[in-house]
């Protein structure tokens, strides 16, 4: 495909979880099966190898597959989609690069070196390389919460006016004082944040989310944001119900039983059943065993029955 305007990166883009076998191996199958899946309820988008991709747990082999079924099945169907190229190592990351974007994806997504906090003028050293190797695709930099270093909006501003070819960002978010601050400094970039905040932020400048609540139901998600972008009212009501849900169902396995949030990604697509991806995460890292997930199933559809 093309590659994507900041303004054509928008909406409720979906996550590419890894359908992990019992001896540790990647399900393939089970992956472009998924794929599959995700074209048919005609998200906004599919992004691979961000944290609930497992980017860090994959050889090259398997990222180098993993991105071909992505980009083999979305460019016929027309599906827009992005490869996550990050690896803790800055040369790894560039190397995916190389390789990812003869693959032509809309965008690119990278995060920054995260060994050591990086200084600015490390983070544009490193995002200079990263765009000159993807031009003409546009780079999209992914800085969780979780980073050694989490970016204030005059810091994304500097990166933009040094690096053109930062065409968005995706963030926890924040209120209506930090994104008054991202539109100031980082103007031209699309700002992506938690999916089950999307509603409230949207009016505030967000331009949509790579979702969690896609991962629990792909098409519920995707019916959201349509209610978002027409300004219906009722979403902010729904996104009350996803917060209240998440609250309630979700969040203890993070805060009370120490799973990672990847582990919680994979949880939630099996309480949703929309595709056969399992809950299993690779070694050494713990997964919610799978019948807890059947026994919520009920829980969510009478919360979401619509």
């Amino acid at each position: 495909m093309r590659p994507l305007r900041s303004d054509e990166i928008l909406g409720n883009w979906a996550t590419l979880l890894l359908p992990i076998n019992n001896d540790d191996s990647i399900d393939f199958v089970r992956l472009a099966d998924e794929v599959d899946a995700l074209v048919e309820y005609r998200v906004s988008g599919i992004y691979s190898n961000g944290t609930a991709g497992e980017f860090y747990n994959q050889t090259e082999d398997e990222f180098d597959r993993v991105s071909t079924i992505l980009a083999e099945r979305c460019e016929p169907a027309g599906m827009p989609f992005q490869l996550g190229v990050s690896h803790m190592s800055p040369r790894i990351s560039i190397d995916r690069l190389r390789r990812a974007v003869q693959l032509r994806p809309g965008a690119v997504q990278v995060i920054l070196p995260d060994w050591s906090p990086v200084s600015d003028d490390e983070a544009i050293a490193f995002l200079s390389r990263a765009a000159d190797v993807a031009n003409p695709v546009g780079l999209v930099l992914y800085n969780p919460p979780h980073a050694k270093r989490v970016l204030s909006p005059e810091s994304v501003g500097r990166l933009k006016a040094a690096v053109p070819a930062l065409v968005g960002v995706k963030m926890l978010g924040g209120d209506a004082a930090w994104h008054a601050a991202m539109r100031r400094f980082a103007h031209g970039v699309s700002v992506f944040v938690a999916g089950h905040h999307l509603a409230s932020e949207y009016p505030l400048g967000a331009r949509g989310a790579y979702s969690n609540v896609a991962c629990l139901h792909p098409g519920m998600a995707q019916h959201w944001w349509t209610m978002i972008a027409a300004g219906d009212p009722r979403a902010r009501t729904v996104e009350n119900r996803i917060r209240a849900f998440m609250d309630e169902s979700i969040v203890p396995y993070i805060r009370d039983q120490g799973y990672a949030p990847q582990a919680v990604d994979k949880f939630m697509a099996a309480v949703g059943a929309w595709a056969d991806i399992g809950t299993r995460l690779r070694w050494p890292y713990r997964w919610i065993p799978k019948p807890e997930a059947d026994a919520l199933r009920g829980a969510m559809m009478s919360v979401f029955a619509e």
